[in-house]
């Protein structure tokens, strides 16, 4: 009998760990005291399209996107960059800060987080395609064959897209369950995260990254990577992507 009793009271004190444990759990899309508190803002409420827009101008696409499940989603297209309702930006611009955003995808699935994106630098494909800025690639490394182009993996998931390969190591996720891709910018130094870990860091005004940018696609563009703030972007390239908790916070 009195061992049924400790079992009884220890089930008991699990179930009530595990309900304190859901009570306290943040839910998606909002802002503890402690991150208003540091400075962090929320891009994205869950509910609406408020404080983004399209790349190409005027509002938010009518196509292309969807608001669902405290989601931003990017909807199936068959694959082709920008095709349907292009990619959205950020109302305003930033230079130095830190941003994070959870990501999910489908099977064979492309896209990307980009930041300091110039619009009005042309976009690829005689002015089609996405707008031109330094990319976090978001993709599925085992299915989509950009993962085996590039040099070195540099077109993986969390790398700079076509210049700096994420850490081989790095800590992502399966398809279907999310990832936290984190940003840090503070002047000519930047760091890509995932899911807590540095998997790559770089100075835009070392030899060694003008040496990348000069071996990259991105050579083409005398100016790129010299402005001192820019946009962010998420990436419509026709495949479903689920974006949620993005969030930012200006740093000093």
């Amino acid at each position: 009998m009195l061992l049924r009793m400790k079992n009884a009271h220890a089930l008991v004190a699990l179930c009530l760990l595990l309900l304190a444990t859901a009570a306290s759990a943040q839910k998606p899309n909002t802002l503890t005291a402690k991150e208003k508190a540091e400075g962090w803002h929320l891009l994205f409420d869950g509910k609406t399209t408020n404080g983004w827009r399209s790349a190409r101008g005027g509002g938010f696409p009518t196509t292309g996107w969807a608001v669902k499940d405290g989601t931003l989603t990017v909807t199936e297209t068959g694959g082709e960059e920008a095709g349907n309702g292009g990619d959205i930006v950020t109302t305003r611009t930033y230079s130095n800060f830190e941003l994070s955003v959870d990501f999910k995808t489908s099977p064979g699935a492309n896209s990307g987080i980009m930041y300091f994106v110039d619009l009005d630098l042309m976009p690829w494909k005689n002015g089609k395609g996405s707008a031109i800025g330094f990319e976090y690639q978001v993709l599925d490394d085992n299915l989509h064959p950009d993962a085996k182009r590039g040099v070195n993996g540099d077109r993986t998931v969390a790398s700079l897209y076509d210049m700096i390969p994420a850490a081989k190591d790095k800590p992502i996720k399966p398809v279907g369950e999310w990832n936290t891709a984190r940003i840090v910018v503070r002047g000519k130094h930047a760091e890509h995260w995932l899911n807590g870990v540095k998997v790559l860091e770089y100075d835009r005004d070392s030899p060694e990254f003008k040496a990348i940018l000069a071996g990259s696609k991105y050579k083409a563009f005398p100016t790129y990577g010299q402005a001192a703030s820019g946009y962010i972007l998420l990436q419509d390239h026709g495949f479903p992507v689920w974006f949620r908790n993005i969030k930012i916070r200006e740093l000093k």
